[in-house]
């Protein structure tokens, strides 16, 4: 009896069937690319979702893409019955279970990049503004007193920047301040190359001899609670701090006393350890209503020029995920760069496994029984995780699919087209 051939196509399920679901207001940009490459079953909402209603919206969704606020927990994913992607539009994937996600083969991505100069353009603009004294100034302009003097004001020039934390924003603000004559120190747990003339620095000897230290650190264990009453104190005399990074790295009650009692010159934070769900939420924190603290609602990379950056990265990857298999910059499946194929020669099957030995060797095994050519292969592991894609002649049945699916420790097979 002849085998029935697997039908070359594009994809193997139809693009405008694939339902993907934006929340959280995702720039249009990420609409227009869906649309670009042919997914047209696109829907935006303005808002996150509490977890009962995402669950049930979640149903017969193949892709969504959130911001910080949606949270992906584990009784969300085992709810899903056809997720493959999930694009988180922002720096983070925090709000993700990415181990759970791991064990179900869902692959998530996110934009490290897209909005670092919107972060380190406010960095910037807080330096100026805190040096200046400027939130005590308007806020007395306002109410009519007329500050007019030079008393504890001074310009960045010559001043030390200390940046714990350089990675892609800390490194950029390195580089935007330096342009502006401060002198740059920085401390990292990972050896980093330094830019310009910046130096590398021991925690608490950048934190003793720093006008300005600002943070910008990932989110991990490590981290929590990273500016304790110990650090804060050993903060140079009249020392500004600046939070941008991750509402728990800082003791707001400790950082509270330091301005209080004169031992800290000013303070910016724009992340905070609890944070309204939305706008009609009331926001508090201990450090409201002191004058020489800025606070901002976490709006570090909120430029329109992040947002359209971060609508177009995030949908571009979530795409090539779908047409190629390609996994560059997911945090969930092993990265492989993927050659777009030539799908009238060829098709291509994605094998998500569990990382054990013997998995490829039975592939290889099970696809050699069926005589079926294998034209191309990629394989990556994570800790976890095993990734392997395989091109094959267009003449391979259907059977293939299923005998592939019954190899032991599978997580989940897609025929790619």
């Amino acid at each position: 009896m002849k085998q029935e051939t697997l039908e070359v196509k594009e994809t193997s399920f139809p693009k405008e069937k694939i339902k993907i679901l934006l929340l959280e207001g995702i720039h249009q940009n990420a609409v227009d690319t869906f649309h670009k490459m042919g997914y047209t079953n696109v829907e935006l909402l303005k808002t996150a979702l509490p977890e009962a209603d995402l669950i049930e919206k979640l149903k017969g969704i193949q892709m969504v893409g959130l911001r910080s606020k949606t949270q992906i927990t584990k009784k969300v994913l085992d709810s899903v019955d056809r997720l493959k992607a999930v694009g988180c539009f922002c720096i983070g994937t925090n709000q993700v279970d990415l181990e759970h996600a791991k064990d179900l083969g869902i692959a998530v991505f996110n934009s490290p990049h897209s909005n670092t100069r919107s972060v380190a353009e406010l960095v910037i603009a807080e330096c100026v503004m805190l040096m200046r004294k400027i939130p005590l100034r308007d806020k007395a302009a306002h109410n009519g007193v007329w500050l007019k003097d030079a008393n504890d004001s001074y310009e960045l020039r010559g001043k030390t920047l200390g940046i714990i934390g350089y990675g892609n924003i800390g490194s950029q603000v390195s580089v935007l301040a330096e342009s502006l004559g401060m002198r740059i120190q920085f401390y990292d747990v990972e050896p980093k190359l330094p830019l310009g003339n910046a130096i590398n620095a021991e925690m608490d000897d950048l934190l003793a001899t720093s006008d300005i230290v600002t943070l910008h650190v990932p989110a991990d264990p490590g981290t929590v609670n990273l500016m304790n009453r110990e650090r804060i104190e050993k903060i140079k005399k009249g020392g500004i701090l600046l939070n941008l990074s991750r509402g728990n790295v800082v003791d707001i009650d400790a950082l509270k006393e330091n301005l209080e009692n004169g031992n800290l010159k000013g303070a910016a934070i724009d992340v905070f350890p609890v944070e309204p769900k939305g706008k009609n939420e009331k926001f508090e924190t201990p450090l409201s209503n002191l004058d020489n603290v800025i606070l901002t609602p976490h709006i570090g990379g909120s430029t329109q020029e992040a947002q359209e950056n971060i609508g177009i990265d995030v949908a571009n990857k979530l795409v090539n995920f779908m047409d190629k298999g390609t996994t560059v910059g997911c945090k969930t499946i092993p990265e492989l760069n993927l050659p777009s194929s030539q799908q009238r020669e060829t098709h291509r099957v994605l094998h998500i496994h569990t990382n054990a030995p013997g998995v490829l060797s039975e592939i290889n095994t099970r696809l050699a029984d069926m005589n079926v050519n294998i034209l191309g292969q990629y394989l990556k592991t994570n800790e976890k995780i095993g990734y392997v894609v395989v091109d094959v002649a267009a003449n391979a049945s259907r059977e293939v699919l299923k005998s592939l699916k019954e190899v032991k420790h599978t997580i989940k097979v897609r025929v790619l087209y």
